[in-house]
């Protein structure tokens, strides 16, 4: 990547507003001085990939719901409408970046190669940790809203003192901004310049509360308080949130410190497999959602690029299909963990501290 100015830009870093799109609803492709130099490379074969990404992350997180209905898993929190958002975050990062999120980035594991059987056996109640963190550089999930926030500032000051040039990424929703860990971590990352990116996927609603009950003003604004600079992007954009993404590392590399990102979207299904949104939300609005599909805007594009998109989907459909085939066969065949298990991870005897 070409190295470019990353300084926060008054208009778009100081006065978070309408949300940067890139790439329009209707397939379109518009320019942005800030954020296209971080979408250099990316070509036609590039989105094609990223499409494929989203289909895929797409399917395993249906045949997840699926498999809860079925009670083969005990809970699942879906991220349909959030695919954009969730692959961005994934894919504007090198592999030695760490992620930390909550417990519905499922693109994070996913993409970065966890083993299936054993992450499904925290959604079958079999185990409390889904995967090595330190293998795939993703943190495993925090179901104390917000508590991620810290963990990743900490990382990120630790790559820091340690002369490394890695940053942390917190993966987080509109409701953990109202929680004292987002305005904790938010401090100590201001403070001590940590490279460290909070990443908020602003799906619209904190369970039930639609996020104007928390803010009356965008999201990113609250990051300026702590001096962090700030961006707003359209979340249904992979284009832009990538870019996005990309800029906040670059920015992290560079000794500039931490960014705070609102990817604006839309959680299309329930908060979890034991919520029902009828009651809180109206059929029209996810209607309109629906249409800001960030999959169809996708291939919308990739028809008015020329592409056979026919072929394209194939492609993602079979892709796809390994994987819920994959992740249903490894659910099924989950036996439960003898309890013994839970004392492994424990000392055998008091440490200095505790004694």
């Amino acid at each position: 990547m070409q190295t470019i100015d990353v300084q926060p830009h008054a208009t778009e870093a100081r006065d978070p507003g309408a949300p940067i799109t890139v790439l329009t609803t209707h397939g379109h492709r518009q320019e942005s001085s800030l954020l296209d130099p971080f979408l250099d490379e990316i070509d036609t074969e590039g989105i094609v990939e990223l499409h494929s990404d989203m289909v895929t992350v797409r399917a395993f997180d249906r045949e997840a719901f699926a498999l809860t209905r079925q009670g083969e898993l005990a809970l699942w929190p879906p991220l349909l409408g959030q695919e954009a958002a969730q692959v961005a975050s994934v894919r504007g990062l090198r592999h030695t970046d760490w992620i930390f999120g909550s417990y519905r980035e499922h693109a994070a594991p996913l993409l970065r190669g966890a083993e299936l059987s054993q992450w499904m056996k925290t959604w079958k109640t079999h185990s409390s940790a889904g995967w090595n963190p330190h293998e795939l550089h993703v943190g495993n999930w925090q179901i104390i809203i917000g508590a991620q926030t810290l963990h990743a500032t900490g990382f990120a000051m630790a790559a820091k003192m340690q002369g490394r040039d890695d940053v942390a990424m917190a993966c987080f929703g509109d409701g953990a901004t109202s929680e004292g860990d987002v305005n904790e971590a938010l401090v100590f990352a201001s403070t001590f310049s940590a490279p460290a990116i909070f990443f908020c996927q602003n799906n619209g609603y904190a369970i039930s509360e639609p996020v104007e009950v928390q803010a009356k003003y965008p999201l990113a604004q609250r990051a300026l308080g702590f001096d962090i600079p700030s961006y707003r992007v359209d979340g249904n954009d992979i284009l832009a949130t990538l870019a996005a993404v990309r800029l906040a590392a670059e920015r992290g590399r560079n000794g500039l410190g931490p960014t705070f990102i609102e990817a604006v979207t839309y959680r299309m299904g329930p908060h979890t497999t034991t919520d029902d949104p009828t009651r809180y939300r109206a059929a029209a609005e996810s209607e309109l959602w629906a249409e800001r599909d960030p999959i169809l805007r996708v291939e919308r594009y990739l028809e008015r690029q020329g592409v056979d998109l026919a072929s394209v989907q194939q492609r993602a459909a079979e892709r796809a299909a390994t994987v819920t085939s994959s992740l249903r066969r490894e659910v099924v065949a989950l036996t439960p963990t003898d309890p013994i298990e839970m004392f492994d991870h424990l000392y055998t005897r008091p440490t200095a501290r505790i004694a």
